[in-house]
């Protein structure tokens, strides 16, 4: 495929089949994605189709995919080159000789027009040859398309280099029969008439063109195999107590592998032995490393620092979290933006339509009396210089790069749909407990009504011993610390919205909020202007209660985010409207809506009706995006025009997000609608680029302007005009890689304080492979409180310091380890 029309006329061919769902082609990528009935339709009937159209398909082996990406983009960049500069060596004579003379340049009297016509003729009919063969692909797929009524972008090229190449040889001819007659007259008229060197030229230049746009392209498709290239090849395993080297995807789940410093850990598993820091950068975006214990989860293509540790590995081959990574963009880069819809309709019937104004133009200018050579001259000039490869390009180039981006950045756009949905949003839903908090509450105070502090824990620890709440965490870890022992709870029910109950002893209690005990009968009035109080400071008060009397309140309170604030005046300053949804009750939910200065707070939410109040807002015409955790307000994130997953981590394959944050930070819900708004102004600019170069250019090539301001565009001219038109499309999508997302706490690389943690950079000198910045990392690492990262390209050790160390403890440790420090910023 080479054009836009192309890769409209392969998605008709497959999208009639009896069958097939949907297809959507990836003129980008040469790919196409087809979801399909396998009773109705086989693959092989799919690859028939496309063959019928015109044009080869093969089934992309899954293992192969990394080297399909790399091969399919170098090998067509690389003959693309060979392709230009053989053409190129042809051209450079021809255009001398052809032109040479008109400008005064010395040329031997044999190949002067003037005084050797036949000579000059013959010679630029011999050198015009091997250029037409080196470019025989535009005349083998063109006519190939124009036979089976679908032409394309080589067609427009093959009729417009073959005419101006059989006019050539007609004036040849005519050039001949002068000379045998020995009509001069007629020899000098025809040889100022040839059109080799337009013939030539526009091949040459059309293949500069294709070269430049393919080396583009690979640029494109290089966030993609940048996530392909970081699983490593080989891993080592433990078998029958003896160390293998295997193959990466030899690994079967349940085998042990065994990780050293510096080691890429090659699939996802659990740590079974062992500990050490991991450096998982490559796939949250976060800087620090990770301590790793046994239990603990481990990623495939993140790197282990300084311990060595073995880990059970629980998900190998596609189902690692870098494979489905990896699926996730290339699925999102080969979907299709609705914007897209109106650029694929043109580029469908693009090239017939220019077909048929070339022809009108070349029979107009005919009958105004113009010579043969002008009408054709205009003709060519229209075939050559519209480009609906500019049209097909302006989409896809965008997505794909933009898609590339937000997965370098820890940011999983699903679809271009969403990726285009996401520009539009005016109104932002937050849950609060794990998106605007840390979702991990603490026990901060304990209020004795009718039992100690003790007795009261205890109590609640043996009711909660069987939730899986966050505030039951911080309860059963308040009794850890008291060492209160837990009663076994008969008849425990798990009251939505409300809180639970159950039977301690065989007396009943109750441990929630205000609404649950006065639905029970129990008296509250006691106790509610301490619990007003304190839902008003943003905690959450929980009161135990038996069937008679209130016991105590255990107040819990979840810390907010320290980004979180910052990132709502971001929406906010974005004009988009916040809202925070939450099941807390009104004091708590207005108190935390008042410190982050949220728009609306909607409090005493059910689970259940998050949804319902997401769909109204929809149904009100709001572009709503809901902000969840993915599990629990999977409902809402579905009935949004914008479902966003944050704190995603590993599952990111999380079916009810069209977007998934890997990392647990708000700001990265506004980087999101920035990198849509940055996609979307790019495709406008690339469409209105591509249809204003049309729309100009067409009517120019055409003569339009000839008449008016004596103004008319040669061939030559011409298809120097398409090739910029597709690289300059291609360029401007290629700029969305210097997207720069709003940094995150965690990827502040300065030397800032936050609270106890200290960032530091250390310049060092002598390190020249990786063992040298292996033996600093692990000299730094070995400091208490310090966990580093080393850099060699940028000779640079990035320090983390959970305390404020002196920068002498860290340069005697660097110059222990045999380097030089040069500077510590």
């Amino acid at each position: 495929m080479s054009c836009g029309a192309c890769a409209a006329h392969v998605q008709n061919a497959v999208s009639k089949l009896s069958g097939v769902e949907k297809a959507e082609v990836n003129l980008l990528a040469n790919k196409m994605e087809v979801s399909f009935n396998e009773n109705e339709v086989s693959v092989g009937d799919i690859i028939t189709a496309v063959r019928k159209s015109g044009y080869g398909a093969s089934l992309i082996d899954e293992n192969e995919k990394s080297s399909y990406l790399e091969k399919k983009t170098s090998s067509e960049a690389d003959r693309l080159k060979k392709q230009f500069l053989i053409s190129l060596i042809f051209l450079i004579p021809l255009f001398y000789v052809s032109m040479g003379g008109m400008i005064g340049l010395p040329l031997p009297s044999f190949l002067s027009a003037h005084k050797n016509p036949l000579v000059f003729s013959l010679f630029e009919l011999f050198i015009t040859i091997p250029v037409i063969i080196i470019n025989r692909r535009y005349f083998t797929s063109g006519f190939k398309k124009l036979i089976k009524r679908s032409p394309n972008m080589d067609s427009l090229i093959a009729i417009g280099s073959s005419f101006a190449f059989i006019y050539g040889v007609f004036a040849v001819i005519n050039i001949v029969l002068g000379f045998i007659k020995g009509d001069h007259a007629i020899m000098h008229k025809y040889a100022m008439d040839l059109y080799f060197e337009s013939s030539a030229m526009i091949l040459t230049l059309v293949t500069l063109g294709k070269y430049l746009e393919a080396r583009s392209k690979k640029n494109t498709t290089g966030a993609i195999e940048k996530l392909l290239k970081l699983s490593p090849k080989t891993a080592v395993i433990v078998k029958d107590s003896k160390y293998v080297t295997v193959k990466t995807e030899n690994i079967a789940k349940g085998d042990i592998v065994f990780i050293k410093p510096g080691d890429v850990i090659p699939v996802d598993g659990i740590v079974t032995k062992g500990y050490s820091s991991v450096d998982e950068s490559v796939i949250t975006g976060e800087s620090i490393p990770v301590a790793k214990n046994i239990g603990d989860k481990v990623i495939c293509a993140t790197v282990n620092q300084n311990g060595s540790f073995e880990f059970e590995a629980t998900q190998v081959g596609k189902e690692t979290t870098l494979s489905q990574i990896i699926s996730l963009v290339e699925k999102a880069s080969s979907s299709k933006a609705p914007i897209a819809k109106l650029a694929d309709k043109v580029s469908g019937i693009f090239v017939p339509i220019v077909l048929s104004i070339a022809l009108v133009v070349t029979v107009i200018w005919l009958l105004l009396g113009h010579s043969f050579s002008f009408a054709l001259s205009t003709g060519i000039s229209v075939l050559v210089i519209s480009c609906p490869c500019a049209l097909g390009l302006a989409t896809p180039v965008a997505v794909m790069v933009g898609t590339g981006q937000g997965a370098a950045n820890g940011i999983l756009i699903k679809s271009a749909s969403a990726l285009e949905a996401a520009h539009k949003i005016d109104t932002v839903v937050l849950d609060k407990t794990g998106t605007i908090t840390k979702g991990k509450p603490s026990v901060s105070e304990v209020i004795a009504v009718n039992a100690d502090e003790k007795y009261i824990i205890s109590l609640a620890c043996s009711l909660e011993q069987n939730s899986k709440h966050p505030f039951a965490e911080a309860i059963i870890k308040k009794g850890d610390e008291l060492k209160v022992e837990k009663t076994q709870t008969t008849e425990f029910e798990n009251i939505s919205g409300l809180g639970i109950s159950g039977k301690i002893s065989g007396e009943k209690h109750f441990l929630g909020n205000l609404k649950l005990l006065k639905s029970n009968g129990i008296d509250t009035s006691n106790i509610e202007s301490i619990y007003s109080d304190k839902a008003k400071g943003a905690k959450t008060p929980l009161i135990l209660a038996s069937e008679t009397k209130i016991l105590g309140i255990i107040i819990a309170e979840d810390e907010i985010k320290p980004t979180s604030e910052r990132a709502i005046s971001l929406l906010q300053k974005l004009k988009i409207n916040v809202i925070m949804l939450t099941g807390d009750n009104k004091a708590t939910a207005e108190a935390v809506g008042k410190k982050l200065k949220v728009d609306r707070v909607i409090c005493e939410v059910l689970p259940q009706d998050k949804e319902a109040f997401v769909s109204g807002l929809v149904k009100d015409k709001n572009c709503v995006a809901m902000v969840g955790d993915g599990i629990n307000d999977a409902p809402a994130l579905v009935s949004a025009d914008v479902g966003i997953a944050i704190g995603a981590g590993t599952d990111v394959a999380l079916d009810a997000a069209d977007i998934v944050l890997v990392k647990n930070d708000l700001l990265d819900v506004v980087n999101s609608i920035r990198l849509s708004k940055a996609v979307m102004r790019n495709i406008k600019q690339n469409l209105f680029w591509a249809f204003f170069y049309n729309a100009l250019c067409i009517p120019l090539a055409g003569g339009v302007f000839y008449t008016l301001f004596n103004l008319a565009l040669s061939p030559m001219f011409a298809a120097a005009a398409m090739s910029l038109s597709s690289v300059c499309v291609v360029s401007n999508a290629l700029r969305l890689r210097y997207f720069k997302p709003i940094a995150t706490d965690n990827n502040k690389q300065n030397d800032t304080k936050e609270g106890s943690i200290m960032k530091k950079e250390i310049i060092i000198e002598g390190m020249s492979c990786s063992h040298c910045s292996g033996r600093v990392e692990t000299a730094l690492n070995a400091i208490e409180g310090v966990s580093a990262k080393v850099d060699l390209e940028k000779k640079t050790a990035f320090v983390t310091l959970n305390n404020d160390l002196s920068d002498d403890i860290l340069k005697s440790a660097v110059e222990e380890a045999g380097y030089t420090v040069v500077s510590i910023k």
